[in-house]
Parts: C-alpha cells; structure tokens; sequence
C-alpha cells in the first residue's frame, strides 16, 4: 500500500513541476512581443526604456519563482509523508532580508537611475522656443487654445464659461482678442518643444497622447505643466484615460503634428476669439 501512495504522489508532483516550467516560459514569449505603439517623442524613449527594464526584472523574477516551485515539486512532490522543520531564527531572518533588499534594489534603483532624469526633464522648465498650448478639459472635451500673434495668453474666469465661451474668455483684455480657441484639434510642430498647461473644468480628467507616451492627470483646481518634443508628423489620437463620467468613451481629441511651415499656415487660418 505503501508504494502505491508513493507512486501516486510521485506521478502528481513532477507533471506538475513541469507545469510550473513551462508557464514562465510561455509568459516570456508573450512579453518579448512589441506592445508599445510607435514611439513619436523624444523623451518617450526613456519611459519606453523604463518600461522595459520593469518588464524584465518582473519577468525574472517570474522565472525564478516558478523554477524554484518547480524543483521543489520535482524533488519533493513524491514523498509518501508530510515531513516538518522549523527554521532557525537566523534562517528566519535571512529569507525575510533578502526579498526586501532585492525588490528594493530593483524598484528604486530603477527610479532613481531611469525614471527621476525623465521625469525631471518631463516636468521642467521648456525651451524658450516651445509652443505653449493652453488646455482645459471637460466633460466630455478638450478646449485647446493657442496665444495668437501677440504671444499672450488672454485673461480667464470660471464666471464667464459658457457653451460660447468654454474657457472663460475674458473680452475686455486685450490680449485675448487674437487667442485662438479649438476644440478637440491641437496642433504642433515637429521637432520643436511643446509646453502643454492642463487645467480641468469640472472631474478629474487624463490627457494621454499614447504615441507621444504622455500622460498626466487633469485636476480641478491645479494648472499643471508637462513639455515635449514630437519626432514623428501624423495624426495621433488625444484619449482620456480617466474614468469622468458617462460620455468618457467619446471624449477623444485629434492632435496633428506637421512641420514649422504647416504649422504656422494653420495658426493663420484658424478663426480667433474675437
């Protein structure tokens, strides 16, 4: 009888060790697809490289674990008893250290030495020559202003949005007589920096450009600054990637990068406040 439980268990542990082998291999083939969209900025290189270093500390991580279980189901899978052995407090101590150092290396050593410089690049003074777009979100849009040609940003007030005047326009300033009002189209050069200010109307909000890998909460009550530099001319979708309300599936916008000439030409045709 008891060589028949023996080989009972025996012939369940090491299937199942051999299972425990095969996932992460099948979760590293799935990985080393691309699933990233086009990179179409300069700095998204660095969030794409963040990215991927995340990916394989996880993905080994993953494989160690399941070689580990697995060996463990092959070398000990077919023991007819349950065997017991407490461990040394030293034990005890060195197996609860080690996973904390570990994880701690991986995950602030890939902030500190890749993500902090994109980041502080990300959210840092612009160029002098960057494009400043002011941009307002709502339910369920993106009110998309430029300065026009006096390169002054017109006065706002919440008392003065309407479905008219969805930023609040103020018309007794001057300076925002030439302000050049869209919504849902934003244009941009390539290759030149762009400041975007975010401000929201209403509920939390995301602005997310996936190709340009820009992506910053809108919050009610801030004025929030990110600034990059386009690489690629086309057009890429502006999604928000925050949950706002009913209408979120259609609050999508159209961002359209052309070159320094286009870009211009379009600035000149497109109507302004006043």
């Amino acid at each position: 009888m008891a060589k028949e439980e023996m080989h009972l268990t025996t012939g369940v542990g090491r299937p199942l060790a051999v299972v425990m082998w095969l996932i992460p291999l099948a979760a590293v083939a799935i990985g080393m697809r691309g699933w990233l969209p086009p990179l179409a900025s300069e700095h998204g290189a660095g969030i794409d490289l963040m990215l991927r270093y995340l990916l394989i500390c996880a993905g080994a991580l993953l494989v160690l674990g399941h070689l580990a279980l697995g060996y463990m189901l092959w070398r000990f899978g077919g023991q007819p008893r349950v065997s017991f052995r407490m461990a040394t407090p030293k034990q005890e101590r060195t197996w609860s250290f080690i996973p904390i150092i570990l994880m701690t290396l991986i995950a602030e050593g890939g902030v500190f030495l890749i993500g902090l410089p994109v980041w502080g690049k990300y959210y840092g003074p612009s160029p002098a020559d960057a494009v400043t777009v002011d941009i307002v979100a709502e339910q369920f849009a993106w009110n998309i202003r430029y300065a026009g040609k006096d390169g002054v940003f017109g006065r706002t007030s919440p008392n003065l949005m309407s479905l008219d005047n969805p930023t609040g326009l103020d018309a007794s300033d001057p300076a925002s007589h030439d302000d050049i009002p869209s919504i849902g189209l934003m244009y941009l050069p390539v290759n030149r920096p762009a400041r975007i200010r975010l401000r929201a109307k209403d509920v939390l909000h995301s602005f997310y450009l996936p190709f340009q890998r820009v992506k910053q909460d809108v919050v009610p009550g801030m004025a929030i600054q990110v600034w990059f530099v386009p690489t690629q001319t086309g057009d890429f979708e502006i999604a928000c990637a925050e949950l706002c309300g009913f209408g979120h599936y259609q609050m999508r916008g159209l961002l359209r990068v052309v070159s320094e000439e286009e870009f211009e030409k379009q600035l000149q045709e497109l109507p302004t406040f006043q």
